[in-house]
């Protein structure tokens, strides 16, 4: 009886022992830090503008396919991705303010997809949400008119519990608008030249060099990599040939924060952020993005030099928490833009840029408060068949986010664009947050007051979403769902459906 006590006793104190050292290392390990080690070996692979043809009824008619392949991301054994039309990521779409459009979606992966069309203005039913699965071997082909001022958007996929995965295995590529309107003729617009596509992405790899999903070890907010591509490029250099280049940046991770800046600290222009650009230019030179923001920015370089665009901590020092567990301490070099001998002068950036029409609170039809806590919002995990907002077509409300604890978080809605009210706590609001957005940001027990106007497509069968946009939060539930309805209407949702499957 003692020698098994004695065994028992001894088991507990070694199990201790272990369990103290896993937390010291937790507690103590390096944060990743690449600044000044990436070898810029590698010209950033710009994504083909999609090819796309007329029909007869005028639509503009893109295709796309989820495929499965295998791509170089710099590991020396090729690794297994996802891609549109290819092995990984996918071709930038196009289109004009005013034109039909059409997309022919074909699933080649062994599971269910969607394609969500994110900051994008149309019908629920094409929106792409979780509830309109595409089964594999399917085709599904949402169509809707491009009714919004010129933008930077993305597309990804959105399927119920399985977004993260689906997007860091490579399913994500941009969608552009260009509106007269509102394209600010003046500023750089040659694609692939001086307006540049900048999707920024951090993975993680097994010692095989394939994507590893695992996670980092006491992460809240899923996979957090020590590598960074630009564009699916390991170690990337964009040769510009302009005194002025247009970085249409956009972070595609899946969970990480990054905090952008120029090497040689110098300042850059921002000009635009997801909805389209902001009112006027300005000067900025750091540039916080969360899962899903994008932002475009001017770089004013001169012959012959070289600067780095890189990453710094994106949480304050006293934030021990988001710094040792959240990569709140982590810093990347990014992006080496080197410029030739001759550079072309660029014209001057324009004082005034768009027109950005500032919604009235007092107008507002309804308030609603959301808190964003563990992976619920206001207590509550996504429901299929529960619709947690009813909104009358053709009103503005504002909605309070919130984050309630210390995990970061973001709000995403779809089917519009909102503006910023105020923050939470009393602060500025900084200019990146002065436009039109879709996503933002919640730091730990912070938010903002936004205001939207919901405008066209009643359907109360068809459910918009509303999340956070840490996509592994996503997943586990932190979703809720909104219905447009005419006015007096009242949502009746639709089965839960797929397409052509």
């Amino acid at each position: 009886m003692r020698k098994w006590l004695f065994r028992g006793l001894l088991l507990l104190l070694v199990l201790g022992v272990v369990g103290a050292g896993v937390g010291v290392w937790v507690l103590t390990r390096p944060t990743i830090d690449t600044v000044g080690r990436v070898t810029f070996d590698r010209e950033v692979a710009v994504p083909p503008l999609a090819a796309s043809r007329v029909d007869g009824a005028g639509r503009r008619v893109f295709d796309l396919r989820t495929q499965a392949g295998e791509s170089d991301l710099g590991r020396g054994e090729p690794t297994a991705t996802w891609g549109y039309n290819g092995a990984h990521l996918g071709p930038t779409l196009r289109a004009k303010r005013g034109e039909q459009v059409i997309v022919n979606i074909t699933n080649q992966l062994g599971e269910d997809t969607t394609v969500h069309w994110h900051g994008m203005h149309l019908p629920a039913r094409m929106d792409g949400g979780p509830h309109h699965p595409i089964r594999p071997g399917a085709t599904f082909a949402p169509q809707w008119r491009v009714d919004q001022p010129a933008a930077t958007l993305w597309y990804h996929p959105h399927p119920h519990e399985r977004t993260e995965m689906q997007v860091y295995r490579g399913l994500a590529g941009m969608f552009l608008i260009d509106d007269p309107a509102t394209g600010a003729a003046g500023l750089p617009h040659e694609y692939g030249v001086d307006d540049v596509p900048v999707m920024v992405q951090d993975k993680a790899f097994d010692d095989d060099g394939q994507l590893s999903e695992t996670g980092r070890f006491g992460s809240e907010i899923g996979i957090l990599g020590d590598s960074v591509l630009v564009n699916g490029t390991p170690g990337p250099y964009l040769d510009v040939t302009t005194s002025l280049v247009r970085l249409r940046l956009l972070n595609a991770s899946t969970a990480r924060i990054f905090n952008f800046a120029l090497s040689d600290g110098r300042p850059f222009t921002l000009i635009g952020t997801d909805g389209g650009l902001l009112d006027r230019p300005h000067q900025v030179q750091r540039l916080p993005l969360s899962t899903g923001e994008r932002a475009e920015v001017l770089v004013a370089m001169r012959p012959g030099e070289r600067v780095v665009l890189r990453s710094g901590p994106p949480a304050p020092e006293g934030d021990f928490a988001m710094r040792r567990f959240q990569g709140g301490g982590d810093r990347f070099d990014v992006l080496e833009l080197r410029a030739a001998a001759t550079l072309k002068d660029s014209s001057a950036v324009p004082a005034k840029l768009a027109d950005v029409p500032r919604l009235d609170p007092a107008t507002a039809a309804e308030h609603r408060e959301m808190e964003f806590s563990t992976r619920d919002i206001n207590g509550r995990r996504m429901s299929h068949d529960r619709v947690d907002a009813v909104v009358t077509r053709d009103t503005t409300e504002v909605w309070t986010v919130v984050n309630g604890h210390g995990t970061p978080h973001s709000f995403h809605i779809h089917d519009v664009q909102f503006q910023v009210l105020e923050r939470t706590d009393g602060g500025p609001v900084p200019p990146l947050l002065s436009g039109w957005k879709d996503t933002v940001y919640l730091p730990p027990h912070e938010g903002y007051k936004v205001i939207m106007r919901f405008t066209e497509f009643a359907d109360p069968a068809t459910p918009y979403m509303f999340h956070c946009h840490v996509l592994r939060h996503e997943d586990e539930g932190m979703m809720g769902q909104f219905v447009v309805v005419e006015p007096g209407g009242s949502p009746r949702l639709s089965a839960h459906h797929g397409h052509g499957g």
